[in-house]
């Protein structure tokens, strides 16, 4: 590695380091302001809580969150720098094509998209449910826990010919109600069973039913059987009936491909809040290299105005792109659309765009 390299690699690191150095103190000021008078309510919460259980959770968070952020200021700011002092006339000027010059740039924007790509699929999501717990026990009003005690109306379908359906379901007392399950063979029901209610015993993992009804359906004739109690298996468990947005973002990635993949063969119509959450921890790591290149082609011309100039554009270009993410993650999470497109569909636009100013910028 040439000395270039290491220069432009070590300004690369520090200036995006102070950038996230100044940026989280921020936000977590703010935080402290809007959240000092909960933290004062709760009688048994500690100090020590809130600093390692709430706040070491919430840096690793918001700093993945402005990552992005931070790397294109960075990059606006000292390549703008570099520009002013006409280091990169200089270096261009040595024979050094444009091309070149940005190796060490996207060399940094592989270490931080490296870094970023592990802290999406493991770190952060620990940190998501560590979060989330601390809110759901001291933050959250009574009226405002997000935890679901019951659902109703749930269908599941457990295996290519085995469905089961709940009227309602109390994931407090383990009990539910209006159980049915059928089994079938191609499109013929060959057996269904029925019960007014249905428990759960996690000790075992059975459900015990109650007045329950057996129906098994045969060829000329069908029979019947019933009774009060009986104890059996089913291959589900009460969380599986369980489909909220936030567990997502608490889930490893691994985890959550288990849980998209065992879904949809279960039956669950819409998982794309869901498969939103998967792949935008890969989108967002990437668009490093898209945010890189637009930074570098930005600041890299030497303009009348100076740094001001080339940081008003930049963060006026990352404005859109963050608000452009945002609403594509949110009409992917729409029942009709292609979720994967829309999460990638930020980063192929601007990529485009970064490969425009690349152009331009080599002339």
């Amino acid at each position: 590695m040439k000395i270039l390299d290491k220069y432009i690699l070590r300004k690369y690191f520090v200036t995006f380091f102070f950038t996230l150095v100044i940026l989280i103190p921020i936000a977590i000021a703010i935080d402290v302001s809007e959240k000092v008078g909960k933290f004062l309510k709760a009688d048994d919460l500690t100090l020590n809580e809130i600093l390692y259980d709430y706040y070491v959770n919430f840096i690793i968070n918001y700093g993945n969150t402005f990552m992005p952020l931070g790397l294109f200021i960075s990059v606006i700011l000292f390549t703008s720098k570099m520009s002013s002092n006409s280091e990169i006339i200089a270096i261009l000027s040595s024979g050094l094509s444009f091309k070149r010059f940005l190796r060490p740039y996207l060399i940094g924007a592989t270490v931080i998209t490296i870094l970023s790509l592990y802290a999406n699929h493991f770190v952060v999501p620990k940190a998501n449910k560590t979060l989330e717990k601390f809110e759901e026990t001291y933050l959250r009003s009574i009226y405002k826990k997000k935890t679901k005690s019951s659902v109703s109306k749930v269908s599941l379908q457990l295996s290519e010919n085995e469905y089961i359906y709940l009227g309602n379901f109390n994931f407090k007392s383990k009990n539910g109600y209006n159980f049915s399950y059928e089994k079938f063979e191609g499109n013929k029901l060959i057996y269904k069973l029925m019960s007014q209610n249905i428990r759960w015993n996690e000790n075992d993992s059975t459900y015990r039913l109650s007045n329950y009804k057996k129906r098994y359906v045969g060829i000329e004739h069908d029979s019947i059987d019933s009774g009060s109690f009986m104890d059996t298996l089913f291959n589900f468990q009460p969380k599986d009936l369980l489909y909220v947005d936030y567990l997502a973002r608490e889930m490893s990635s691994t985890d959550l491909s288990e849980h998209i993949d065992l879904s949809e063969d279960r039956g669950v119509k819409n998982l794309n809040n869901y498969k939103v959450e998967l792949y935008k921890r890969t989108s967002l790591p990437v668009s490093s290299f898209v945010l890189t290149l637009i930074a570098v082609t930005l600041a890299s011309k030497k303009r009348r105005g100076g740094i001001g100039i080339n940081l008003a554009a930049g963060i006026s270009l990352m404005f859109l792109y963050v608000f452009f993410m945002k609403v594509a993650q949110v009409l992917g999470s729409t029942a009709e659309s292609w979720p994967f497109f829309m999460v990638w569909i930020p980063n192929v636009f601007f990529g485009a765009i970064a490969i425009y100013l690349l152009v331009h910028a080599e002339r």
